[in-house]
């Protein structure tokens, strides 16, 4: 299992069902990837157990990886039918699509699903938006973005 066994956390909404998908998909104006629904289905979000994930360039965390703390689900009080705009209207985040997982920095940097070149009926891939506001992409998919999750002990932190 990807997330952490933290069922009580805050992060982890309700179970999801088929009106609750319609509900953040229109909110969102978007749709979201059947991989993306599929895993909120197991648990509606929650707190990662291996957070660091490499990429080809430096990071505000690190020269080679960065690190994503909680995948965020639809519904509740952390759900990104409710958060993914006023993240992005208060991070100033690119307009690119919808704020998918928080950071240990909780805001400077963040992952969203990037709609930029699909359009918002097609599978988005995952970006990184560092400090700088420019989006890099990390994955092509999000189901390839869950399989490149690694532990942080490979690059030598502590925890995970």
């Amino acid at each position: 299992m990807i997330f952490d066994n933290d069922d009580d956390s805050i992060y982890v909404g309700p179970p999801v069902d088929g009106e609750m998908i319609r509900q953040a998909q229109e909110a969102l104006g978007v749709r979201l990837p059947a991989s993306y629904l599929g895993l909120l289905r197991v648990q509606n979000g929650g707190i990662l157990r291996n957070r660091c994930f490499p990429t080809a360039f430096p990071t505000s965390w690190a020269s080679g990886h960065m690190c994503v703390d909680v995948i965020l689900g639809i519904g509740g009080a952390w759900g990104i039918d409710l958060v993914s705009s006023r993240l992005i209207a208060e991070w100033e985040y690119p307009e690119i699509g919808v704020v998918l997982g928080i950071t240990p920095s909780a805001g400077p940097d963040t992952i969203m699903f990037d709609y930029s070149e699909c359009g918002t009926q097609s599978d988005p891939s995952v970006s990184y938006v560092d400090e700088d506001r420019v989006p890099r992409r990390i994955a092509d998919s999000f189901t390839e973005f869950l399989n490149g999750f690694v532990s942080c002990r490979e690059y030598g932190e502590e925890a995970d």
